[in-house]
C-alpha cells in the first residue's frame, strides 16, 4: 500500500501547491474511499509508519483550506435536480436509471430492453466484477428492490461493459438509445447515477446506501473532448459533468433524453497520465492528459452497438432487439 500512498501524495501536494480546490476536493473523496476499502479489505499486518505521511500531508492541506470560506465544490449538491436541468431530460433519467448492489459494491445502471417480464440492464463491468458470491440486486425507479442475475457476454472483451438481467411484473421504462456519433464537443449532456457518498457539510460525510432513492444524481455539463482512437476499456467520450464514485454505469444521456454513454470515469483519477492509455497502448501528450484529466469520461452507446451488431446471431444477442438498440 505504500506505493499507493507515495503516488497520492504526489498529487495532493500537487494540488495544494496550485491551490486548486476541486482537484484537492475530489482526491479527498477518492482516498477517504481508497482508505476505507482497504481497512474493510486488508489482513491485518505490521504497521508501516511512512505509509501515513501522505496522509498527514493530506489532512494538513486539508484543514488550511478549510479555515477559509468553504468552496462550493465541497459541499455535495442537493439530491434535487437543479431547476435550470431539462425537466423532460431529467424525468427520464429517474425511471431509466437503476441502482445496483453487487456484494459490498454499489454502482448504477440503465434499462435498455425489456422482454415479457425480463429487464436488462447496462452498466460498467467494474460495478459487478468482483462479486464472488454473484448476488445482485437492482433498485428501481419506483424504490422496488429486485434479484438480478449477471450475464455471461465473453463478446465484450475488454470493454468495461456488463448486462445484468432482473424480472418483474411492473412496467419500467427502458432508455431510448441515441446515436453517440453524432456528438461534437460543446453539445449538452446529462449524467444520472447513485453516488456512494454525500458531503453534508465540509466536515461530515455520509454513505447513501441505505437512502434507496433519495441518493439519485442527476448532473448537466457538455462534451468536452472526443478523442479519434479510443482509450483502454472503451473509453472515448470526454464529459464536463461532475460524476461521483457509485455513478459508474449510470446514462449519460443527450438533449433529447436519448441514451449516448455510460458512466464509468470520473475527473482526476487518482492513477495520474496511465489511467488515459490509449487502446494501442500510447499515452496522452501532457498537454491532451491534462485536459483529459479534467474530464468525466463514458463509454459512448455506439461502442455497445457496434458489438451488438457484430454479434447480432450469436447465441445471446440473438435474443435482442436490434430495432430497441437503435440499428433501425
Amino acid at each position: 500500500m505504500s506505493s499507493c500512498w507515495q503516488g497520492f501524495s504526489v498529487i495532493i501536494i500537487s494540488a495544494y501547491e496550485t491551490l486548486d480546490i476541486s482537484k484537492l476536493g475530489m482526491y479527498v473523496m477518492k482516498l477517504f474511499s481508497h482508505f476505507i476499502e482497504n481497512m474493510k479489505y486488508e489482513p491485518a499486518k505490521p504497521v508501516n509508519w511512512w505509509d501515513f505521511i501522505p496522509v498527514l500531508l493530506l489532512i494538513t492541506a486539508t484543514l488550511n483550506t478549510l479555515s477559509r470560506p468553504t468552496p462550493e465544490h465541497f459541499l455535495a449538491p442537493s439530491p434535487a435536480i437543479s431547476q435550470q436541468v431539462n425537466q423532460q431530460v431529467a424525468e427520464i433519467a429517474n425511471l431509466v436509471t437503476v441502482r445496483i448492489f453487487s456484494g459490498s459494491v454499489s454502482g448504477s445502471g440503465v434499462i435498455i430492453q425489456h422482454q415479457g417480464q425480463t429487464y436488462t440492464v447496462l452498466t460498467n463491468d467494474h460495478v459487478v466484477a468482483d462479486n464472488q458470491e454473484h448476488n445482485y440486486k437492482v433498485l428501481t425507479a419506483d424504490g422496488e428492490t429486485h434479484i438480478a442475475k449477471l450475464l455471461s457476454v465473453p463478446h465484450f472483451g475488454k470493454l468495461d461493459l456488463a448486462l445484468v438481467q432482473f424480472t418483474a411484473s411492473q412496467s419500467y421504462r427502458v432508455a431510448e438509445i441515441g446515436n453517440s456519433n453524432n456528438l461534437s464537443v460543446g453539445d449538452a449532456v446529462f449524467a444520472a447515477g447513485f453516488p456512494n457518498w454525500h458531503w453534508i457539510n465540509s466536515n461530515s460525510i455520509e454513505n447513501t446506501g441505505k437512502w434507496g432513492l433519495k441518493a439519485f444524481k442527476l448532473t448537466t455539463g457538455k462534451v468536452g473532448m472526443l478523442p479519434s482512437q479510443s482509450l483502454e476499456n472503451g473509453y472515448q467520450l470526454g464529459y464536463s459533468n461532475d460524476i461521483a464514485e457509485g455513478m459508474s454505469g449510470g446514462p449519460v444521456l443527450d438533449v433529447s433524453g436519448k441514451l449516448v454513454g455510460v458512466n464509468g470515469r470520473s475527473k482526476y483519477p487518482l492513477g495520474g497520465i496511465n489511467v488515459f492509455k490509449f487502446a494501442d497502448g500510447s499515452l496522452p501528450s501532457v498537454a491532451v492528459f491534462q485536459r483529459m484529466e479534467a474530464l468525466s469520461w463514458a463509454i459512448p452507446i455506439g461502442t455497445f452497438q457496434q458489438v451488438s451488431h457484430q454479434d447480432e446471431k450469436s447465441d445471446f444477442f440473438s435474443g435482442f432487439s436490434l430495432l430497441n438498440l437503435g440499428f433501425f
